[in-house]
């Protein structure tokens, strides 16, 4: 369908077919967590950096993101788990208000491996139904978490691509999911699924350098690219993590190469800063 390839084509626009999204739908799930209370600034701070698309629920969409429309692509949250129901997400938006948002596409959360995943596939086969009726592209966040999931298999190869293949099976235009933890494991999963695939989150990075490995690990692994939040956000510069994460992704810096730039846009930002001040 045309329209949903003039939103993908917004999505991933460069050659490369490469995507590097930002998420700042965490209140609900996670709470408020650091970089949501401020959660302008850090739009902005993100923005700056010219990620592929930013995540958001419809309420932030709608107060903090009217100066960037057009500029950055919009990918609504339509469904959330909660911290008090953690393993299940549930519907808070429909595709109908993302196509009135100016969305580039919508992001569907699923939670597989446990007693509700028969009402979590239905949900998200329903949503992408209705979004292609739209014209609308799917990210669908697709973690295997349920309860009958220990906590180490939640990362394991054969957990992972199951959910990223169940998403793949339903439609989806891409997945983001758990990383399992090596470039050579992940392959494993991207060659399992016949969509674009993508990563969830670095928050088990303890350190930058880290957090910069595993993107590049991710890259050389065959995925589409990355989709990060928390990690993100908790930074201290912002804007200079996600540049050089940009160029990480879509102009292919090496390791070396991307600790290098994230130095001196970090030095040339106090400079800038010092300067001001």
């Amino acid at each position: 369908m045309l329209g949903k390839e003039v939103r993908m084509n917004r999505l991933i626009p460069g050659e490369d077919g490469k995507y590097f999204g930002l998420t700042v739908d965490h209140a609900i799930a996670r709470g408020m967590v650091k970089g949501l209370d401020i959660i302008d600034d850090t739009i902005a701070k993100m923005a700056a950096g010219n990620p592929n698309a930013i995540t958001m629920h419809k309420g932030i969409a709608e107060k903090c993101f009217a100066r960037f429309a057009g500029k950055i692509p919009l990918v609504l949250k339509l469904t959330t788990f909660g911290v008090y129901h953690y393993e299940e997400d549930i519907q808070v938006a429909d595709v109908e208000e993302a196509v009135c948002m100016g969305a580039d596409a919508v992001s569907v959360g699923c939670i597989v491996g446990g007693d509700n995943q028969n009402s979590q596939l239905v949900q998200l086969g329903r949503i992408t139904k209705e979004a292609h009726k739209y014209g609308m592209p799917v990210i669908s966040h697709i973690y295997p978490r349920g309860n009958h999931i220990t906590r180490p298999d939640q990362y394991s190869v054969e957990s992972v691509t199951y959910a990223a293949r169940a998403a793949a099976e339903l439609g989806v235009d891409l997945v983001k999911t758990n990383y399992t933890g090596t470039a050579e494991s992940f392959a494993r999963v991207v060659q399992a699924v016949p969509t674009r695939v993508a990563i969830a989150g670095g928050m088990k990075c303890s350190n930058v350098d880290e957090f910069l490995q595993q993107t590049r690990d991710v890259m050389d692994s065959g995925a589409v690219g990355v989709t990060y939040g928390r990690f993100v956000m908790h930074y201290p510069d912002v804007t200079a993590l996600v540049l050089t994460l940009n160029k990480m992704i879509h102009d292919g810096l090496s390791l070396k190469e991307s600790r290098e730039l994230l130095e001196h846009l970090e030095n040339k930002h106090k400079e800038a800063g010092e300067h001001v001040s």
